[in-house]
């Protein structure tokens, strides 16, 4: 039996609610999560008759008949050894929300116990199977920081019960007491205001554009020049695993990015995604460690961008494709979409320019924005880059841009900063430069800023480290409710990328403040260590 111990200065002596106050998931939770087993058991009774019948023998040979009753007594056991696996498992598996936690129980021979601080929750996600949507179920899962892990995880409960438990938890979350007249009444969802949508043929032609069909693309005419000038048709074989690695890519990255939505509510951001798997993540305010608004040279002929986050407990993406798909903010938008998506993340941009210095750190050069970059004497390190490369600050982040042909700007809000470190190497030393490194869960976005000069560089360290400090002391409660929306946005000066616009940015924060009213999401504090509370220098 394990258990997660709760973090340092959770609430002591949580007692824990009677047995008839905890609930069980969906009966038919273990045969939509152990459909594998059954097909597994189909197959290796069915795969012989399967043979004989396509290879147009009979069915059944001469001794079948003294056989059948071992066959079907043998199958019969198993079948009802799994099923009786499958029931057993959904009798002990209950779960219970009280106290300011989520816990759930499972296993009955390893019985296993997990629960979470509800303020300590990250994200909350509904993710529908396509066996589970035949069946109208749904799986939910709460992330906390626990390095990837999904702390608790509930498959499967009626797709009504699942969003009613969503809304109760993010409302305890946020500190939203229930009524002391019906203390047992279920909280309400919240209402929700649409901020945007992917259309399918971006989202299509986003992939035709992507790194992989380029160099995929770049093979095939190679192909065609070798087997040309050769005589030699082997060439092209070398193209089929890439070819294939290419298709499931493509059908991968369409299938999570299908019909994506954002919208706005009091609880978070809420981005629903999904062609045969449907999935609803709900990222509460103030849970975004780091941001990343990426652009390839293919994808700036129609001015498009990506956006991804790191999450405490979403993990590194590249590790499967659900994980890349959930740090995923944005598959594909244009300029717009990305001033509207850093309003909700960032609310309160901590300038009163914030057009002009997110439009200078996406496409700007040199000292556009207020940005500083590489000096003079760097440019031999990065010839194409060091007009890009560069950092700008806010009263609320830190931007850093870099990047001449695959443009990224990296934001991360100066409460999130755990750590940094300074890293020089012997060319640098030879020049006059240094990088300096933020550390953030971890995640697609790794915050580095790249061959700044060394007197900024340290200028930065020690002014960040402040900054870092000040910002957590800012940031008092643990429930976003309970803290003060932040000031107006002030609207920003005209934009100097050509054929776009930043309108969006001051118009969609102010909207969101508007609709939402005291309950607009803001940044919780982030406890730390006392390692973490002074950076280090590498």
């Amino acid at each position: 039996m394990t258990a997660n111990v709760p973090e340092a200065g959770a609430p002591s002596a949580v007692p824990v609610a009677p047995d008839a106050e905890w609930l069980r998931v969906h009966p038919a939770s273990p045969f939509v999560r152990g459909w594998v087993a059954l097909a597994a058991i189909g197959f290796f009774f069915g795969r012989d008759f399967f043979e004989r019948l396509l290879q147009g023998r009979p069915l059944f040979e001469e001794d079948f008949a003294g056989r059948a009753p071992w066959l079907l007594a043998g199958g019969g056991i198993v079948l009802v050894m799994t099923v009786l696996g499958f029931i057993l498992t959904w009798y002990f598996t209950k779960y219970q929300v009280a106290e300011g936690y989520v816990r759930v129980n499972s296993g009955f021979l390893f019985r296993q116990q997990r629960q979470a601080r509800l303020d300590r929750v990250q994200a909350i996600d509904i993710v529908q199977p396509l066996l589970a949507r035949i069946f109208g179920l749904a799986e939910l899962k709460f992330e906390v920081a626990d390095a990837g892990e999904s702390a608790v995880k509930l498959a499967y409960l009626r797709m009504d019960d699942a969003r009613q438990l969503r809304a109760t938890i993010l409302a305890r979350a946020a500190g939203v007491l229930p009524d002391p007249a019906r203390p047992q009444e279920a909280a309400p969802e919240a209402p929700e205001y649409p901020v945007l949508s992917v259309p399918p043929s971006r989202l299509i032609g986003s992939l035709l554009l992507s790194e992989q069909s380029f160099f995929v693309a770049v093979g095939g005419i190679a192909s065609v020049i070798l087997s040309a000038v050769t005589d030699n048709r082997g060439f092209f074989f070398y193209l089929i695993p890439a070819v294939l690695g290419l298709a499931a890519s493509y059908w991968g990255s369409f299938n999570k990015g299908y019909n994506f939505t954002a919208a706005i509510s009091p609880d978070g951001i809420r981005l629903r995604y999904g062609l045969l798997d449907m999935q609803a993540q709900t990222l509460p305010p103030g849970r975004v460690q780091a941001l990343k608004v990426a652009q390839s040279p293919l994808w700036r002929i129609f001015g498009w961008y990506r956006i991804q986050v790191n999450v405490a407990g979403y993990g590194a993406a590249g590790s499967n494709g659900e994980t890349a798909s959930r740090t995923t903010l944005l598959p594909v938008g244009k300029l717009p979409d990305v001033m509207s998506m850093l309003a909700l993340v960032l609310p309160d941009p901590g300038t009163p320019e914030p057009g002009r210095i997110f439009a200078a750190g996406l496409s700007g050069l040199d000292s556009d924005g207020g940005f500083v970059t590489t000096p003079h004497r760097g440019r031999f390190l990065a010839p194409l880059g060091w007009r890009r490369n560069g950092f700008a600050t806010t009263d609320t982040a830190l931007l850093l841009r870099s990047g001449r042909w695959w443009r990224e700007l990296v934001v991360v809000p100066h409460q999130r900063t755990q750590s940094m470190a300074l890293h020089q190497g012997p060319l640098a030393r030879r020049f006059g430069v240094a990088d300096l490194v933020l550390h953030t869960t971890a995640g697609p976005v790794s915050p580095r800023l790249t061959q700044a000069g060394l007197d900024e560089a340290r200028a930065l360290f020690d002014a960040q480290s402040a900054r870092a400090r000040l910002a957590r002391k800012r940031q008092t409660s643990e429930q976003w409710l309970a803290t003060v929306a932040p000031a107006p946005v002030v609207e920003p000066a005209p934009v100097v990328e050509p054929g776009a616009t930043t309108a969006g940015f001051p118009d969609r924060a102010r909207e969101v403040r508007e609709r939402l009213g005291s309950e607009t999401p803001v940044a919780e504090p982030v406890e730390t260590s006392p390692q973490q509370e002074g950076p280090q220098r590498g």
